[in-house]
Parts: structure tokens; C-alpha cells; sequence
């Protein structure tokens, strides 16, 4: 039978929790038009309300976390004693618990029926510990902040972009994780500029350093960002609050429609049975491998300011120069991905950001002009735009079940970071101010990343061929159980 047939057929057959047809309830009245339009309202509601909130977190997300770069040029290391040593190890002590708790998160948020609480809950714990930061007296002190920061902040980043893969169709998911990518890359511009006033301006207002209210003033607004994000973020499509009954159908319908096959876990799709699945497949231990070298190679990224004041300009002036960069990088993003929607394609739309990167090292290697290497810095920049495709390869390649597909995007994540771990180590103060090793190694790293990635595309490539059309195209009888089931699922408040 073919697909359309298929699709015809569990349209018309299909019943929901009261008996009725689907066809008053999700497609079988709808002409093609009146379908056309019903999604585009809903997917128009989700990007008016989920895409303001995740993107507003994440600019927040790294702000918290890279705020001790920039405390790092108004006294931090001079007031509570750190060493060079010491200051490395307080920004990789993050990755030690933010890597490994990331897959047990993403288990946890396939399993609760309430993200928006999980979230923002977590939002709120990391906004506390960052204000608390500013409390820290030695090194101790800090080291156990940054320990425990990285714990809440390991439910965001790969959480929503799962979150995201519940709601959004794969031709949608791209330019989507974008948007929430582009939170990261105008929390540096903005982090930047918001540091620039706090520094500048409340150096021993009542008696506190400014480096001090950096955190506590970071903080505050986090917390209340995690408030907000409670009310704001959806939960799944079955029992979201502020999608009607028959959107929440729809919802499920399209996701269905779009894989082939619901977008629910069966009975034996446990978290465990997710991880086993994600472990046991070779593709994912690759993408990790590869978004390791990624992260290694775009390390920059928590020494962006100390790069920049590098050029040789005052601290104000040099978080003010930091900021350009990144808004460039952010519109990039954007472009880059919709056009990878547009096209259905990811590898070069990821890797040519990273040939981009390592023409900025190339061009900081060759020349200490000052703007040259300023030009760099935007061209290195443009690799992290094109991060924001790295899980969404991961959820088109792993799209089902939902609970290894969860799985599979904690681990990436969790295991890709060990590259920032690294990163933490390669731009030694020693080193600076030029950072040539740092290059060196950074650009290496990239190239590595740049041939994993083309060995995963050729894999894909060749599975590809080996699948029969018809093959693709059926479902067994559970699938096809499974698809009605998603499309036409009770409504639960």
C-alpha cells in the first residue's frame, strides 16, 4: 500500500477518545487549503509564544555561564587568589557535572508530563547559583559554584532542542533551533554589553566590587526568567494548557504524518530501552565524536573577551568590540538554516561554518594587524552559528522512538561537550596574547570534525540507497496502531 493510501486511510478510520471520526476533528472535512491554514495558525502560536521563551533562556543560559570571563577583567582572579591553573579548572569543573547529567535529564524530561515546570525549574536553580557566585570569597568557594551551576544548566540546551522535535515537523526543526541557538550567540553580544555598564558603573557601590554585581544582578533576572518560562513554555501536545482540544490533535496528526509513525513511545520503550537504543547505535557515538571536536574547535567562544582585549583597547571598550560579532553571527544563523530547511540538507551548511572558522585562525596566524585579526573574529564566530545543526542532524537521523531519540540527543550533547572540557585548557593565559598554539590546536580539531561529518553524510548516503522505496514507505501493523493512536489521542487537561 502506498504511503498516501496509507495516510487516506488512517484519516478516515481513525476515532478519537469519544468515538467521532477523525475527520471533524483533524483532517477529513478540512479541504487542502482549510488543513494548510489550520497548521499554519498553530504552528504561528508556538513560534509567537515557545520561540521568544527558549530563545530569552538561552541568552540567559550563557550569560550565567560565561559571565566569569568577564568578571574575569574587573578583579576576579586577584580577589580570591586564583592562579592560572586554578582559574582553568573553575571553567572546565562546569563540564564535569553539566556532560554527564544531560542524558539522565533528557530521560527525565521524556518522562514528565510537565516540561514547563521541569525547565523552569532548572531555569531558576542555575540563576540562584550564579547570584550566589558573586557571595564566593576563594577558590573553593567559586569551584563548588561552577560544580553545581552545570547541573540545571544540562536540562536546557538539549531539552529544548528535544522539546522542539515535539512540536515541529523535520522541514520546520532547522530554522526553529536556530532562533534558540541564536539566544547563545547574542547572550555573548549582549553579555558583553550588559558587563560593559556593570563594570564600568558599580565598582564599589555600597562597598560591593563590580564584579561581584555582575552575578548578583545576572542571577536575579534568571530567576525571574524561570518564573516566566513556567507560564510561557508549552508541555507536549497532548496536554498542553493554551492549545485547544482539536489543535492538539492536529499537532499529533502532523508529527505522525511526518515520520511515518506516531510520535509516542510504546510500552516498551522505556528510558532505559531509549538509552540501550541511542548506545547501541554507531551513528550516535559519531556525532559525539564529532560535536567534541566541534566544541574543541570553537573553545574561543569562552575566551571571546580576553581575545578581544587582546587588540590592545581598554576593558569597556573591549566588551563593547566583542558584541558586533556575534549580532553578525546570529543573522547568519538564521539565513543559514533556513536555507538548510529550504533545501533538506545539513552537513555543508554545518561544516562550511567551520571552514569559515578556521579561515579566521588562518588569518590570526598570519598577521598581529589589528584589523585583520578583528576580522577574524568574525569569521570565527560563524562556527558556532552553525552549531545550532548539529542536533538537529541527531533528531532527523534518530527520529523514533521518542525516548531513544532523547537519549541520543543528551548524549551528543553531553559527550560533545567533553570538548569544551578540553577547550578550558587550550587558551593558556602563557599563550597569549597572540594564542597561536591555541589556533593550532583549534583549527586541527575542525578538521577532524569536518571529515567525521562527511564520513556520517556518506553513511547516510549509502543507506540510503540500500532502502528500497516501498521499504521506506511501509509500516508494519504496529506503526500503522501507533500512528492513529498519536492522531486522534484524548485530550488530557
Amino acid at each position: 500500500m502506498s504511503a498516501l493510501a496509507k495516510k487516506e486511510d488512517l484519516e478516515k478510520t481513525a476515532v478519537d477518545g469519544t468515538g467521532a471520526t477523525l475527520e471533524s476533528a483533524v483532517v477529513g472535512d478540512y479541504s487542502d487549503a482549510e488543513r494548510n491554514l489550520a497548521e499554519r495558525k498553530l504552528v504561528r502560536k508556538l513560534d509567537c509564544r515557545l520561540l521568544p521563551t527558549i530563545f530569552l533562556i538561552y541568552i540567559m543560559n550563557y550569560i550565567d555561564r560565561n559571565g566569569i570571563t568577564t568578571a574575569r577583567l574587573k578583579g576576579l582572579e586577584q580577589d580570591l587568589g586564583l592562579t592560572d591553573l586554578q582559574y582553568n579548572v573553575v571553567l572546565s569543573i562546569l563540564y564535569a557535572s553539566y556532560c554527564p547529567f544531560q542524558v539522565p535529564s533528557n530521560m527525565i524530561l521524556n518522562r514528565v508530563s510537565k516540561p514547563s515546570w521541569y525547565i523552569g525549574v532548572c531555569v531558576m536553580a542555575w540563576g540562584l547559583t550564579s547570584l550566589l557566585t558573586g557571595k564566593t570569597q576563594n577558590y573553593g568557594g567559586i569551584l563548588a559554584c561552577r560544580f553545581f551551576l552545570g547541573m540545571p544548566e544540562a536540562a536546557f540546551y538539549p531539552g529544548a532542542v528535544y522539546l522542539l522535535s515535539r512540536w515541529y515537523t523535520k522541514k520546520e526543526l532547522a530554522f526553529r533551533s536556530a532562533i534558540l541557538y541564536t539566544g547563545l550567540l547574542l547572550s555573548n553580544a549582549f553579555g558583553a554589553l550588559m558587563a560593559a555598564g556593570i563594570l564600568s558603573r558599580m565598582e564599589g557601590v555600597r562597598g560591593i566590587r563590580a564584579w561581584r554585581w555582575l552575578f548578583y544582578i545576572e542571577g536575579s533576572i534568571t530567576i525571574c526568567v524561570g518564573i516566566f518560562a513556567i507560564w510561557a513554555l508549552p508541555d507536549y501536545p497532548n496536554n498542553t494548557r493554551w492549545i485547544s482540544g482539536a489543535e492538539r490533535r492536529l499537532a499529533q496528526a502532523r508529527l505522525a504524518e511526518d515520520a511515518g509513525e506516531a510520535d509516542l513511545d510504546g510500552v516498551q520503550d522505556t528510558p532505559l530501552r531509549g538509552l540501550q537504543l541511542a548506545i547501541c547505535d554507531p551513528l550516535v557515538l559519531t556525532f559525539s565524536v564529532m560535536n567534541a571536536a566541534q566544541l574543541l574547535g570553537l573553545s574561543f567562544t569562552a575566551f571571546f573577551p580576553t581575545l578581544t582585549k587582546s587588540l590592545g583597547f581598554s576593558t569597556t571598550i573591549s566588551l563593547l568590540l566583542a558584541a558586533p560579532p556575534w549580532i553578525f553571527a546570529a543573522i547568519f544563523c538564521c539565513l543559514n538554516a533556513w536555507h538548510a530547511d529550504s533545501h533538506r540538507e545539513r552537513y555543508f551548511h554545518l561544516a562550511g561554518t567551520w571552514w569559515a572558522v578556521i579561515l579566521g585562525y588562518i588569518i590570526s596566524l598570519s598577521t598581529t594587524a589589528v584589523s585583520a585579526r578583528y576580522l577574524s573574529m568574525f569569521c570565527m564566530v560563524l562556527g558556532q552559528a552553525g552549531s545550532a545543526l548539529t542536533l538537529v542532524w541527531v533528531a532527523n537521523v534518530v527520529p523514533r522512538p521518542p525516548a531513544k531519540r532523547a537519549a541520543a540527543i543528551g548524549i551528543v550533547n553531553g559527550l560533545g561537550n567533553l570538548g569544551n572540557l578540553m577547550g578550558s585548557y587550550t587558551w593558556k593565559s602563557e599563550w597569549g596574547p597572540l594564542y597561536h598554539q591555541s589556533m593550532i590546536i583549534s583549527l586541527s580539531a575542525l578538521v577532524l570534525s569536518s571529515l567525521i561529518g562527511l564520513g556520517i553524510r556518506q553513511q547516510l548516503i549509502r543507506r540510503n540507497k540500500h532502502l528500497d522505496e516501498d521499504e521506506q514507505l511501509a509500516m508494519t501493523d504496529a506503526d500503522e496502531g501507533r500512528m492513529r493512536e498519536a492522531a486522534v489521542e484524548e485530550e488530557r487537561v
